[in-house]
């Protein structure tokens, strides 16, 4: 049963048939993420942020990756451990040839489950992560032992005239900006003082999420009816100045 709240992770498994396969290795190239390692699944080589020891979590990132600098891993890894990849073809992953809807992602990371070292994880997802993170809890159930979707979006709730989803592709990117933050003008990045790397890392992941939820816009128009299927315990986080999707919609 879901409780909703506002709110102001190893080592190769066995090798058998079809099994996806995870390595982790050190950064080799001097221009990524500090802190940031390399992680392979089933031929799909990912950058991966791990942070932490303890109890797994499975960390899926929104529309920008997450920063290894962000204080909250430094908090969660007090008390897990914190495997949080960039999806393929977002930061400095690689997007395999094919790779281009929602459900690509989905499979991909049913696949990262199989090929984790542990019995069963805690998936977090964040934003569009939420809605792989839910995409997942559907069908793969059986490996998880908690849920949590923070801002999580992927069903749609109104009439087909009403948006649920700020159209973050049709808005000016300062009204983006503005609606994206609890206070804009002291927590949203500057982008005057970032390097060329992170600028391109930031524009990389604009196209990709443009690339898998640009049809239907952010939405799957199944996935409502199927997310009964969720039985393990589900914390539904939402921050009380979402302008992107209002708290209304995550008490839906």
């Amino acid at each position: 049963m879901a409780r909703v709240e506002d709110r102001s992770v190893g080592h190769a498994p066995e090798e058998g048939a079809g099994a996806a396969v995870l390595r982790y290795g050190a950064v080799t190239n001097a221009t990524e993420s500090a802190g940031a390692e390399r992680l392979a699944v089933a031929g799909v080589e990912l950058e991966v942020v791990r942070r932490g020891a303890g109890r797994p979590v499975l960390l899926l990132h929104g529309a920008q990756t997450v920063d290894p600098r962000a204080r909250f891993l430094e908090l969660l890894g007090r008390h897990a451990e914190i495997i949080a990849p960039s999806h393929p073809g977002f930061g400095r992953s690689a997007r395999p040839a094919g790779f281009e809807t929602v459900y690509d992602l989905v499979h991909f990371y049913l696949d990262v489950l199989e090929a984790l070292p542990h019995e069963k994880v805690t998936l977090i997802g964040l934003s569009f992560g939420g809605w792989l993170a839910a995409e997942v809890a559907v069908k793969c159930g059986h490996r998880l032992d908690r849920l949590v979707l923070v801002d999580a979006f992927g069903i749609k709730i109104s009439d087909r005239e009403t948006p649920d989803i700020l159209d973050v592709f049709n808005t000016s990117p300062q009204e983006v900006q503005r609606r994206s933050w609890h206070d804009s003008g002291k927590w949203a990045p500057d982008f005057n003082v970032l390097s060329d790397d992170e600028l391109v890392v930031r524009a990389r992941n604009w196209e990709a999420l443009c690339l898998y939820g640009w049809h239907p816009y952010m939405y799957n128009p199944q996935l409502k009816r199927w997310l009964r299927r969720i039985t393990v315990p589900t914390l539904v986080l939402w921050g009380t100045s979402d302008g992107i999707v209002m708290p209304s919609y995550g008490r839906t």
